[in-house]
């Protein structure tokens, strides 16, 4: 655990809040002088505290579909079932590939621009790999709610104020030219890179690029600008709750409870394996299951069941698919 104080932590909720925040603008907020705010940030850089700068891309915007599946393995050497991650992670289209703790073994999220798409793959998959597979779950992705980090401050935040990031099937679809996708492809991972430096890299003016830009925010495929956190740093760990419901009339008022905590990261909307998804970042089970039972005693009767997954190693993230101009 990295022993941060309170302006540290300030600097990251900033920076989680829009990482492409000046450090000046962020230095008035945290009370800092920016040559400061730039010091804190490059020691936790240095530190493993801050991992990346990414921006939160809404594919859905782009006209994709977004599915998750799950594999759970049986009898599988070492070296095939890197193979089967390695499938994964080189697809053009993932979004997250992820080993778990939990009823599977390996997690993904794909980007598709119809069903015919994510069957080719995942027919692939069991055609090389099928004598492993224990057990396969397919769910339709619908929503991401995801909120800042309340709990890096120590101060107690007004409920009302708690930003959403939300990325959602719901809405008109976005066109963009390559050199829009270009622009989001420097910033994907990269957030913070300053308007000179993206304008040398897609050989257009400042600008052209900043006129863009704008232009990705005001239409919603760009959602926000985040920080990447190494959690384990902090002394906290990521669990993803699963709930199936007994009376599913009681879901948006478990969501309205469970928003609220500051410790809840995302809220993940799908079809089909369970009703409700909750992602926390929180310092282990025991506070998950102290979650759960307040949850029992707000809304008795409401759970049918529950289970935990638990990211062990997470091989690829990416807010952005691989396109084809």
């Amino acid at each position: 655990m990295t022993k941060l104080d309170l302006k540290d932590r300030k600097i990251l909720y900033q920076l989680d809040l829009d990482c492409r925040q000046s450090n000046t603008q962020i230095g008035k907020k945290v009370g800092l002088k920016k040559d400061v705010v730039a010091y804190r940030i490059k020691r936790m850089q240095d530190g493993g505290v801050i991992k990346n700068f990414w921006t939160l891309i809404d594919a859905f915007k782009l006209g994709y579909n977004v599915f998750r599946i799950y594999l759970q393995f049986q009898d599988i050497p070492l070296n095939v079932k890197n193979e089967i991650i390695n499938s994964f992670v080189n697809h053009k289209n993932t979004w997250s590939v992820y080993s778990v703790i939990g009823p599977f073994d390996l997690g993904s999220v794909l980007w598709v621009k119809n069903i015919h798409e994510l069957y080719q793959f995942y027919d692939k998959i069991l055609d090389n790999y099928g004598k492993y597979v224990a057990q396969k779950i397919v769910s339709v992705y619908v929503q991401a709610d995801e909120y800042e980090k309340s709990y890096l401050l120590s101060n107690d935040r007004i409920k009302s104020e708690r930003k959403k990031f939300t990325i959602t099937c719901e809405g008109a679809y976005v066109n963009i030219d390559e050199t829009d996708y270009k622009l989001l492809n420097e910033m994907a991972l990269n957030a913070r890179m300053p308007l000179v430096e993206l304008a040398e890299k897609l050989n257009v003016s400042s600008q052209t690029v900043n006129y863009r830009l704008n232009n990705l925010i005001k239409s919603g495929v760009i959602r926000g600008f985040r920080v990447g956190i190494d959690i384990s740093k902090l002394g906290l760990q990521y669990f993803d709750v699963r709930i199936n419901l007994s009376d599913h009339s009681q879901r948006k008022h478990i969501i309205n409870f469970v928003k609220d905590i500051p410790y809840f990261k995302c809220l993940n909307t799908t079809i089909g394996y369970s009703d409700l998804e909750l992602e926390f970042h929180i310092d282990g089970m025991d506070g998950v299951n102290h979650i759960i039972d307040e949850i029992n005693v707000k809304f008795p009767g409401s759970i049918r069941n529950h289970f935990y997954l638990r990211t062990r190693e997470t091989h690829k993230e990416r807010w952005l698919p691989e396109l084809d101009f």
